[in-house]
C-alpha cells in the first residue's frame, strides 16, 4: 500500500501543542460531555509503504481535562481511569487499509491494563513545511468504544430510567506529526 502524497519515510513524532486527543460521552441521556488529554506522545515509523510502517502512542491519564475540577478528579480516580494504578493509556497500530485521504487504522488500545482491538477511521489532511522548516503531517481520527470493555464500569441509575454515563464513548484525535531529521 503506497504512502499518502507527501508523507515520506522516516520517524514522525506527535506535536502535542498542535494536536488534541479527546472523547465525547453522553451524560444523563440528554447531553454530551467532552474531555481531552493534555499530555501525550506518539511516534510513527514510516516505511516505504504503509504495510512497512508502525505507530505507537501513549496518553497520560492524569492529564484528563473536561473543564470541571470536580468531574476531572472523579474521572482520574478509581471509578474511572484510576491514574495511580494506570498512569497511561496506549495505542499500538497493527494494520492500516485505504488510500488517498481515507484510511482504517486498526490497533490495540490499552486502558486500565485491558487491551482490546480498536478501528479508527482516519483522514489524512496533508503535509506542509512550516515557516521554521519543520515538515508536518496532519491526521484526523475517530473511533467508538464501549467503556465497559476497558473496565470503566462506574455508573449511577437515573430516577427516570437509564444511567448517568453512557457506555458508548466516541474518541476524536486531531494529530500533527513532525518529521524528525
Amino acid at each position: 500500500m503506497t504512502l499518502p502524497s507527501g508523507l515520506t519515510p522516516g520517524v514522525w513524532t506527535l506535536d502535542m501543542s498542535h494536536s488534541e486527543i479527546g472523547f465525547t460521552v453522553r451524560h444523563a441521556g440528554i447531553s454530551k460531555v467532552r474531555g481531552r488529554f493534555t499530555e501525550a506522545s506518539a511516534e510513527a515509523h514510516i516505511g516505504q509503504s504503509l504495510a512497512e510502517s508502525s505507530l505507537h502512542a501513549t496518553v497520560k491519564t492524569s492529564s484528563f481535562d473536561s473543564g470541571d475540577a470536580n468531574r476531572d478528579a472523579h474521572v482520574r480516580g478509581a471509578d474511572f481511569f484510576d491514574v495511580e494504578n494506570h498512569p497511561e493509556m496506549t495505542f499500538r497500530a497493527t494494520s492500516v487499509e485505504g488510500d488517498g485521504e481515507d484510511y482504517n487504522l486498526t490497533g490495540d488500545l490499552t486502558i486500565r491494563g485491558i487491551t482490546k482491538p480498536v478501528e479508527l477511521e482516519v483522514e489524512f489532511t496533508g503535509v506542509a513545511v512550516d515557516p521554521f522548516g519543520a515538515t508536518r503531517a496532519g491526521f484526523s481520527a475517530e473511533a467508538e468504544i464501549s467503556r465497559k470493555e476497558f473496565g470503566l464500569t462506574w455508573n449511577a441509575a437515573l430516577e427516570t430510567g437509564g444511567f448517568l454515563v453512557s457506555d458508548k464513548v466516541k474518541i476524536n484525535v486531531e494529530a500533527a506529526l513532525v518529521k524528525q531529521s
